[in-house]
């Protein structure tokens, strides 16, 4: 993409990795960067110093945003503690984790209000999403509230929601799911994620961990998250009418922000130095505590020493960086090499250092020999509907419900109406009676129906037909009044409807769809895919190729690797 003149949102921006990007970026002009940070001083900070570095450019080049980018927007300077306290609010951070996501739950997080607000040309996602996901450390919560279970103990509902709100999948999921959408309705052109490995770049042998286990529970649950982000990101890229969407993934130790000395900072909090002295030493005997301080002395000053800062991995002594970064162990990479690889990839550029689409040409997709079979096993299965006189339609076992609702009706088409061109002459009023009339009559094709799980709306729109299972509305959902817009989107999702204006919708439907194959009846290339020919001049209704094309051509559900 051209980034002269542009808008550039780098989220993360203050650390390491982004402020690095950053430079880089302002070597291709720029109209605009969004510098953002978790936390205000930090963001500002990142930001003052860019105005004075490029002081000839007007202040506004350079735009400061703090905040947490995973949570509502009126929580995003709140700590994770803070909201984990408040039984309201860790109440509705469950729901937001693990409940639908709706346009108004969308339109409350801060990553949509950043996107929205600023609506940038590309994003530059440099915030280490595995950790801060993984890094909860789920297992320590679910086995305090295993213990309690096994003692007989009645858990506590803050600590199960704490668990709950804690889940790494979910919080991934709903995550990509926010992105997703906010990416594409601030019309960004391109996506580029800085992730990670989780481990450096070493293997599970890897020495660095964080506790007695060799390697650490928490250490590849970050490198899963890492990992499950990736093949997410692999996903949005094949999806139609989004931004491009790329991922440089370091798998190094990466270093380094500055040299200097001072305090040392831990977590964010600076260490103070204590001592005990020898004669005060404690017996090992009994039970270790933690948090006895007998003996212990606090000399109220801070711990201060020569110190390297390697950014998200925090301050390392020149021993620790030395180990570390030895040929053999973690190594190292610096964020200069980053940024350069994540801006000439933002440009356009084939550095061959991007995941994606290492991952999509890596891949294996459809075959030669696999659609020549298919013509083969299609003509097997008509040639035994024909012999058992029976009509496969679809049982609902690859979901979701909705492509099993569109097939039955287009069954059901078929049955009273013949062909696409009949159905484009016909009005909805007589395929709403006929539908229904085949419905009564048919006692097999009804049975067939309601047995896979998919209840039948008669045309009246007050009456419906149920079998022993329901698919729609799901066992989960918390809302099951039959009320007229529960209804309207229990048909949607699927319920066979046979009411008129469902009708209307496939009469539309059909005479869309032969006047856009008219266009293309002189055209014999290969451009054209669903011709007149493909749909046997209109004379014929084949179910599959109908909600295929629906799929396809309506709801935007193709694919881009083809």
């Amino acid at each position: 993409m051209q980034l002269k003149g542009s808008t550039i949102l780098v989220l993360g921006g203050w650390g390491l990795v982004g402020s690095a990007i950053i430079q880089r970026l302002m070597r291709f002009e720029p109209a605009r960067v969004i510098v953002t940070s978790l936390r205000r001083e930090e963001a500002e900070d990142a930001v003052e110093q860019l105005r004075r570095q490029y002081a000839l450019l007007p202040a506004e080049t350079f735009v400061p945003w703090w905040g947490n980018i995973f949570v509502r927007t009126e929580w995003k300077d709140l700590s994770r503690e803070e909201l984990l306290s408040d039984p309201e609010r860790r109440r509705q951070l469950v729901e937001d984790t693990l409940g639908e996501l709706t346009e108004s739950a969308l339109r409350r997080q801060a990553l949509y209000d950043l996107l929205m607000t600023y609506q940038p040309d590309a994003v530059i996602d440099c915030v280490n999403t595995a950790t801060a996901i993984a890094y909860q450390d789920i297992y320590t919560t679910g086995m305090q509230l295993a213990r309690a279970v096994i003692e007989g103990e009645s858990p506590s509902s803050a600590d199960i929601e704490r668990l709950l709100a804690s889940l790494y999948i979910p919080q991934l999921v709903r995550h990509i799911q926010i992105l997703h959408h906010s990416l594409r309705d601030a019309k960004v052109q391109a996506y580029l994620k800085v992730g990670t490995s989780g481990t450096g770049g070493m293997g599970l042998n890897i020495p660095f961990t964080h506790s007695e286990e060799r390697p650490s529970r928490v250490l590849l649950s970050k490198a899963a998250v890492a990992g499950a982000q990736s093949l997410l990101l692999f996903l949005m890229a094949r999806t139609p009418n989004g931004p491009v969407v790329k991922e440089v993934k370091p798998s190094a130790a990466i270093g380094w922000k500055r040299i200097g000395y001072g305090p040392i900072v831990r977590r964010g909090t600076v260490i103070e130095r204590c001592d005990m002295l020898p004669e005060q030493a404690l017996r090992c005997e009994g039970v270790f505590d933690r948090s006895a301080s007998d003996g212990v002395m606090c000399l109220g000053i801070p711990l201060e020493s020569v110190f390297i800062d390697t950014g998200e991995n925090g301050i390392f002594g020149r021993a620790e960086f030395e180990t570390v970064t030895t040929v053999g162990l973690m190594e190292m990479v610096t964020p200069e090499e980053i940024a350069h690889v994540v801006v000439e990839e933002l440009r356009g550029a084939a550095t061959g250092r991007e995941i994606v689409q290492a991952l999509d040409g890596s891949v294996m997709g459809p075959t030669y020999r696999a659609g020549a079979l298919r013509e083969r096993a299609l003509a097997q299965l008509r040639r035994l509907e024909a012999e058992h006189s029976n009509t496969s339609i679809g049982f609902e076992l690859l979901g979701p419900p909705r492509l099993t609702k569109l097939l039955y009706e287009a069954a059901i088409l078929r049955a009273i109406a013949g062909s696409i061109r009949a159905v484009a002459d016909a009005t909805a009023d007589a395929l709403a009676h006929q539908a229904e009339h085949f419905i009564a009559t048919n006692a097999e094709f009804r049975s067939t129906v309601l047995s896979v799980g998919l209840p039948i709306l008669l045309s009246d729109g007050c009456r419906y037909l149920r079998g022993a299972t329901v698919l729609v509305p799901s066992p989960t959902a918390t809302d099951r009044a039959l009320s007229a817009a529960n209804i309207e989107r229990w048909c949607s999702d699927g319920w066979i409807d046979l009411r008129p204006t469902n009708w209307q919708t496939w009469i539309t439907r059909c005479r869309t769809l032969m006047e856009r194959c008219s266009r293309d009846t002189a055209d014999t290339s290969s451009r054209a895919e669903f011709t007149a020919e493909y749909w046997e001049q209109f004379e014929t209704i084949n179910e599959g190729k109908l909600a295929a094309y629906i799929l396809y051509a309506e709801e935007g559900g193709g694919r881009t690797k083809r």
